[in-house]
């Protein structure tokens, strides 16, 4: 490279976001293979900021991205605060959330042609074949399914009066199974023995195979976990397997208008066994969300929200929309292992096809504006 690639790490800002796009391992890679690298101070990091020093980054005060030189790309994970204005003069990588007709979509795009700065979508940077080149899918469903089996758990355990209590990151996955693993086994003895039965959508998916792998490793017998895909729900829903079932995990994010997996009607049975949903997708502004039941997004230190029920048990959904924070160490380093070969071609981005496809969308929405 002539003239090298200058990355600027921000510090992420959303409440309880611990992760990181670069961790200090692929801050390494980056810095061997002749980039520069800012990582910025971190309040919430999972990483602390002496791990990126000691590879050989620079490190700059929290915030300071927004003064920097225009010619760095400003790399993040979660969408910038919703009371920031500004106009945007850099190259972002980050998920932006505004190329779905989410709610406020065109306030948060149009920050970027104000400033003749640039959104390269992480949710949209895909490779040949129109796979996602990195997603953190697998530790949104094993997450998911954790606090999904909590919730079931706490209910057996406390009844219907109290809604399951806040949850903080965890150090590593061994610690977070043995926490559910002892939740579920008291659970389980006060239940006479029976193990709470799982439905999971999405099971073929990354993040599917996450929620399976969470159930498999806290206990959850193989036969109590049904695993459905598109060949299940192609006869289209609302789906009474669902009502039937003691935890049900979605993970498929739909862009099409398809019936519902549930509705109220479903749900206000006198023998719905259903008591937690768990929204991984948590497209709650999404007009086709296929879970049409509740309208808010959970997050950590409240992680769930009831359901609007007349019949059967206390229903409760947690949708919170950024579930592998619950293991942010292992979840950053899968993600950014899996963006380093195209972080590796940023400075072909023009014409190398991850970024350049991604450049073409953002030109397309900024159109919609």
């Amino acid at each position: 490279m002539s003239e090298p690639v200058i990355l600027h790490l921000r510090a992420e800002t959303k409440p309880l976001e611990a992760r990181a796009a670069l961790t200090p391992s692929t801050t390494k890679q980056l810095l061997d293979a002749g980039f520069k690298v800012y990582v910025e101070e971190s309040s919430q990091s999972t990483f602390d900021i002496k791990e990126y020093q000691d590879v050989g980054a620079e490190i700059v005060p929290e915030g300071s991205w927004k003064q920097a030189p225009k010619d760095r790309i400003i790399i993040g994970l979660k969408e910038l605060p919703e009371n920031e204005t500004f106009p945007l003069v850099h190259e972002h990588i980050q998920f932006a959330h505004c190329y779905k007709n989410q709610a406020g979509w065109d306030k948060v795009l149009a920050r970027f042609p104000a400033g003749n700065g640039v959104l390269y979508d992480l949710e949209f940077l895909e490779n040949d074949q129109g796979r996602r080149v990195a997603a953190f899918g697998f530790y949104a469903g094993f997450a998911g399914a954790a606090i999904g089996v909590l919730d079931w758990a706490f209910k057996q355990l406390h009844g219907d009066d109290e809604d399951l209590p806040g949850v903080t990151p965890y150090p590593n996955e061994g610690e977070l199974i043995q926490y559910v693993k002892s939740e579920l086994a008291k659970a389980v003895a006060k239940n006479n023995g029976e193990y709470p039965t799982a439905l999971v959508i999405g099971a073929l998916g990354r993040c599917g195979s996450g929620a399976i792998d969470l159930f498999k490793k806290v206990g959850i017998p193989d036969e109590n976990v049904a695993k459905w895909d598109m060949k299940e729900t192609a006869k289209g829903g609302p789906f009474k397997e669902i009502v039937d079932s003691n935890i049900f995990v979605n993970c498929i994010y739909l862009s099409q208008p398809i019936p519902p997996f549930i509705n109220y009607d479903s749900l206000n049975v006198e023998d719905r066994k259903l008591t937690t949903i768990v929204d991984v997708s948590a497209d709650t502004t999404n007009p086709h969300n296929p879970i049409p039941v509740y309208e808010i997004a959970t997050v950590f230190n409240d992680p769930t929200v009831p359901v609007k029920t007349s019949k059967g048990p206390k229903l409760s959904v947690c949708s919170i929309d950024h579930l592998p924070s619950l293991l942010p160490r292992e979840a950053s380093e899968f993600f950014s292992k899996d963006l380093m070969p195209s972080l590796l071609q940023l400075p072909e981005r023009a014409t190398a096809p991850v970024w350049a496809r991604a450049k073409a969308l953002f030109d397309k929405n900024v159109a919609r504006l």
